[in-house]
């Protein structure tokens, strides 16, 4: 560890042993600045073993509805009290809160103030709890010395609540690269080759849009004669019922929960990626993990997915919820070799602007910053 290395606390509020966006953004970034020789201890909860040697688990999480989802937060006493433990037994430069109004060791951690704190706001769309705790939260936001949102979207949401400076800076994306390794299920991934695929990640509710995805599978094959199948990763509120709704194995694939390695391989082996969301996504860093895969992206045109996508150069959008549209899209980007080879190398540039380590490099210097401010 170098003589100008950093010792920072980086807390989220979601269990770190559950997938997630911020999870991983929170994980990545950690790694990120690692890599450039900086001491970075993530804390939050986990409901089983920490994904990381550098992860302090802080307690099991409790599903809390949050965003029109279930979110796993840890609002309890125990989590807390390990909180201040942790910060007590271990000495940081800087603290950095995800989601800092969450439930949870981030408010913990924000009602303690003892270091200067950098905060960065994910979420977009509303929050009930923006609205009916404002007094109480009001004061708390006060505490935080830079204040970060991850886009647009998300500085609405969080600027009508709370006025104030905020800094939009991107989600990072992991480069990565190496062999295809098998699935999970013995399968090698590269059988898949030649046979025309997309893949769905993401929790199965009904704002994520797997639904209109399922269905235009099936006006691909009924209107268009074309043959796909169809990869879903993840389980959600909605799994068992859309399982039994699209059971057919020749069109429809269900993996459920798969480890990180199972999901990069299943993007880099896919056609193209789908993200049909309806709404509630205030980045979409899904689609930057699948341009860093050299797989084509077709996404809904909604705010938070153009924050990365730009329609027709690094990625297909199509209107939220219509599963025709969805349908003729995803048939022209399976036929059109020569579109679908553009959309990859333009995803390829976007991805590689938006690294988790020129991210981490940004977030160094804005810890840096607080730390020479007057206090």
């Amino acid at each position: 560890m170098n003589s100008d290395a950093l010792r920072i606390a980086m807390f989220c509020p979601y269990s770190l042993s559950i997938p997630g966006g911020v999870q991983t953004q929170v994980l990545g970034l950690a790694h990120a600045l690692r890599r450039s020789g900086h001491e970075v201890r993530v804390l939050g909860p986990c409901d089983g073993p920490p994904p990381a040697s550098f992860v302090t688990p802080l307690g099991d999480s409790l599903p809390t509805a949050a965003n029109g989802s279930v979110a796993p937060l840890a609002p309890d006493p125990s989590a807390a009290l390990r909180t201040i433990r942790a910060l007590r037994d271990e000495q940081f430069d800087v603290w950095h809160l995800h989601e800092p109004l969450a439930p949870g060791p981030t408010l913990t951690a924000l009602t303690l103030r003892s270091q200067p704190i950098v905060g960065t706001f994910h979420a977009a769309g509303r929050s009930s709890s923006y609205r009916f705790l404002k007094p109480i939260l009001r004061p708390l936001v006060k505490r935080i010395d830079h204040k970060v949102v991850v886009s647009n979207d998300a500085k609405l949401l969080v600027e009508q609540h709370f006025p104030g400076e905020y800094e939009v800076l991107f989600n990072g994306v992991e480069i990565k690269s190496g062999p295809v390794v098998s699935h999970q299920d013995g399968t090698d991934a590269r059988n898949d080759e030649g046979e025309a695929s997309v893949l769905f990640v993401g929790r199965h509710e009904e704002r994520k849009g797997l639904v209109t995805l399922l269905e235009a599978v099936e006006v691909l094959f009924r209107d268009h004669d074309t043959r796909v199948t169809c990869h879903i990763i993840g389980h959600g509120p909605d799994t068992e019922t859309l399982r039994e709704r699209f059971a057919d194995p020749e069109r429809f694939r269900w993996h459920g929960q798969v480890s990180e390695a199972e999901k990069l391989t299943r993007l880099r082996t896919a056609t193209a990626f789908v993200a049909p969301a309806l709404r509630g996504e205030s980045f979409g860093v899904v689609l930057l993990e699948a341009m860093a895969a050299s797989t084509a992206v077709i996404a809904s045109d909604i705010p938070g997915y153009r924050n990365v996508a730009t329609d027709g150069l690094d990625a297909a959008l199509v209107p939220p919820g219509d599963s025709t549209a969805l349908a003729r899209c995803m048939q022209r980007v399976l036929a059109d070799v020569k579109f679908r080879d553009a959309l990859v190398a333009r995803g390829l540039q976007t991805a590689a602007s938006m690294s988790m380590d020129r991210l981490a490099s940004l977030y160094v210097d804005r810890y840096l910053r607080v730390l020479n401010s007057p206090q």
